[in-house]
Order: C-alpha cells, then sequence, then structure tokens
C-alpha cells in the first residue's frame, strides 16, 4: 500500500465504546504498519455525531483523508437504520463537497452486539486501507490531468 506521506484524521464514535476502542487501536495500529501519519484523533458521542468534526478535520491543510470509526447496534427500533443512512450519506457528501476521501469504517445498522465485536479488527483495518488508496488514487488522477493539461516541452 503506497502511504507515501498520507496525512490521515480519525473520527471514532465512544457509543458502544467497548467496540470502538477496539476499532480505534486496529486502525492507529495499521496506521503505524502502513507508515501513515495520524494528525488527529477526534472522539464523538456517537455515530451521528461524526460529520461536523468530519467536516472540520477536511477544511485542515494538513489532512488528506479522514477515516470514521463507529458501531451501530441494532436494537429494538429502526433507529440503527436511520442512523446507519443519514450518517453515510453525510459524509459521503463532505466527501464530494471537500474533493477528499471520507472512510466508512462504522459497523451496523443491522448488526448484533457480537458481530460488532467479531467485524470491529477487519472494519478498522479496511477503513484505513481505503483511505489511503483514495488519497494516492486522487493524487495519481491529479497528476495525470496535470501532465496532460501542461506537457513537458522536449527540446
Amino acid at each position: 500500500m503506497d502511504s507515501d506521506s498520507v496525512k490521515l484524521a480519525v473520527v471514532c464514535s465512544e457509543f458502544n465504546g467497548e467496540i470502538t476502542d477496539r476499532m480505534l487501536n486496529s486502525a492507529l495500529t495499521r496506521c503505524k504498519q502502513s507508515g501513515v501519519d495520524v494528525r488527529y484523533v477526534c472522539r464523538v458521542p456517537g455515530a451521528f455525531d461524526m460529520p461536523l468534526f468530519v467536516k472540520e478535520l477536511l477544511s485542515k491543510d494538513d489532512v488528506d483523508a479522514v477515516v470514521t470509526l463507529g458501531a451501530i447496534v441494532t436494537g429494538d427500533t429502526k433507529h440503527d437504520e436511520v442512523i446507519g443512512s443519514q450518517l453515510a450519506a453525510a459524509i459521503a457528501q463532505l466527501s464530494v463537497t471537500h474533493g477528499k476521501p471520507v472512510s466508512l469504517g462504522v459497523s451496523g445498522p443491522g448488526m448484533k452486539w457480537e458481530q460488532g465485536v467479531e467485524r470491529a479488527d477487519e472494519y478498522a483495518a479496511r477503513a484505513v486501507d481505503a483511505a489511503v488508496k483514495m488519497v494516492s488514487g486522487i493524487r495519481q488522477l491529479r497528476k495525470d490531468r496535470a501532465e496532460r493539461d501542461y506537457p513537458a516541452v522536449i527540446e
């Protein structure tokens, strides 16, 4: 994985902390293994609260991408589906608006507690990997466009 000077911010939900603490530790371990520069680690009360922090982090010059981490566990109502749907839409829009990747490392909705525990490490690692790959891909596209628009003069 090409992590050449990728600068990440991580936003992690405190809700379902037994799962999300594990996710955060796994994500930070993956970043260290990959040589990724973690500039910010922010904790928010719940997954629904992530978009405001994501927005602020995306506006920073020293952040290339944001990794979101959370666990939306199903309960007796459809509340988990509402949170998951709204969160995914909000962070996708923020990513497009700011032109920087935001990876969705939030497990659920429709997930039981045990499933969240089982998926914690995998979701966290995949979220970091996705952010790094997206940054690398965007950089390459921008480089290709610049070379196409301003080709080198050969004498």
